[in-house]
């Protein structure tokens, strides 16, 4: 293949990697495969409700729900894809997230044999996420989903995820209160621009597999063409959010409301309101945190080098250094993902309901950017120069660690630092183009 960055195959690209819809709610359903058969059908009783960023592009404004289908490399194989095919995917997705545990500091409480759904086992083989406008249509999908289920021998689910928004906060808030999804890349040949501070566009190569990257064309790609075209790479991580555990820390650890709100911004690197440290380092800006041709606009080499507004181990500033990152351009990766959970009311104490974020990371990369950014960015004690720290929010925590504050004339340094996230699962899927999944479909097919 040799297309270049302004030839972006959008009708051949499955939306997730091009398109954030308006969904409030859905589901993540996990299935796995009892035969081949099976499994084709039910992927080809979907191909045409799986849209391609174009036809997400068109109709975002009439449509309600939005589906996405991605594989397993047991999932693939369970399909009937060639031993010769299976051979030529990457080291890293073949093993699976849960074989990679201790490259990515997946150990203590977050390690694969405490997950959860049956992520860690060898019988997880698709996921479809299922994106809704409204519960009404959230309510419309599951029910045709499950009616799929039930009429197709040999396909069953594992276990399943609902997604929510967040009351009192809009869909793209966290648990803990903050603003989410501020910070994207932006690909060449998109027709996107990027917010100024978000850096240059990218080339597609970076997150879509057939394109050129950072470094020019890409080869040794994953065969068949027709299998890999437009395909991209899924690191799906579930983090359970201990919201009364966090609202704790930050009272015992702050003289006063404000101090408490401060505290949450260092470790976060940006105010709930998603207004950045550097450019607001002594009070929250929600007008600033909404601005997006505002709210991405700094560096951290010359506008905060010691970290004196947004401290050097931040969360913020771990998973996107910016300028003080070697070779950034080959590490960034797309985002998407949603809450699940009900809201914990303010004030209340914790009510042992499980609620958090489960997030897909999509890159073309896994070892050059997600696992990169697992074991350097977030669990190196060193990052940064420092010493005996993770990233506060989503690190291995297991009180041990700690988390510096620089501050003049004399830092404040917190010790022990509690786990408020815990990794409740996770795995490694590939995300097919549309012809690739029709491909998939058809392997059963003769000549």
């Amino acid at each position: 293949m040799t297309s270049t960055a302004r030839e972006l195959e959008l009708d051949d690209i499955q939306h997730i990697l091009l398109t954030r819809t308006p969904a409030i709610t859905g589901r993540y359903e996990f299935l796995t495969f009892d035969t081949a058969e099976g499994g084709r059908a039910w992927l080809a009783a979907l191909l045409d409700k799986v849209q391609s960023a174009a036809d997400v592009r068109a109709t975002m404004d009439t449509s309600h729900r939005w589906v996405t289908i991605a594989f397993t490399w047991q999932g693939l194989r369970a399909l009937g894809v060639s031993d010769e095919s299976l051979a030529s995917f990457p080291d890293a997705f073949r093993e699976g997230m849960a074989a990679r545990a201790s490259i990515l500091g997946d150990t203590g409480a977050c390690a694969p044999e405490r997950w959860v759904g049956g992520l860690a086992g060898d019988d997880l083989h698709a996921i479809a996420i299922l994106f809704s406008r409204t519960d009404e249509q959230y309510r419309k999908s599951i029910d045709e989903h499950d009616k799929l289920l039930a009429r197709t021998d040999g396909v069953r689910s594992l276990s399943f995820l609902d997604l929510n928004a967040t009351p009192p906060f809009n869909y793209a808030h966290d648990h803990f209160g903050f603003r989410d999804r501020l910070s994207q890349p932006v690909m060449k040949g998109s027709g996107e621009d990027p917010t100024p501070g978000s850096g240059d566009p990218l080339e597609p190569g970076e997150f879509i597999l057939g394109y050129p990257d950072e470094n020019g064309p890409v080869s040794d790609l994953p065969q068949p063409e027709t299998l890999s075209r437009n395909g991209s790479y899924m690191a799906y991580r579930r983090l359970e959010e201990h919201v009364a555990l966090f609202r704790e820390y930050l009272r015992e650890n702050s003289a006063d409301p404000e101090g408490q709100e401060l505290l949450a911004a260092k470790f976060m690197g940006r105010w709930r309101s998603g207004a950045p440290l550097v450019l607001a380092p002594d009070r929250d800006d929600p007008e600033l945190g909404a601005d997006p041709m505002r709210n991405n606009d700094f560096n951290y080499k010359q506008m905060d080098p010691f970290g004196y507004a947004c401290p050097l181990g931040s969360h913020a500033r771990r998973l996107n250094p910016r300028d003080t990152a070697h070779y950034m351009n080959r590490r960034r990766m797309i985002r998407r993902g949603a809450t699940y959970g009900p809201a914990l009311p303010e004030g209340a104490p914790d009510d042992g309901v499980d609620r958090g974020i489960a997030a897909f990371i999509i890159c073309a990369d896994l070892v050059r950017q997600f696992e990169f950014a697992q074991n350097v960015w977030v669990n190196d004690k060193t990052f940064h120069e420092l010493d005996n720290e993770h990233d506060p929010i989503c690190g291995t925590q297991d009180g041990t660690l700690d988390f510096t504050v620089p501050k003049r004339p004399i830092r404040k340094v917190h010790k022990g630092i509690p786990a408020f996230t815990t990794l409740k699962g996770g795995a490694y899927f590939f995300l097919p183009g549309m012809g690739g999944l029709r491909h998939l479909a058809g392997l059963g097919e003769g000549p």
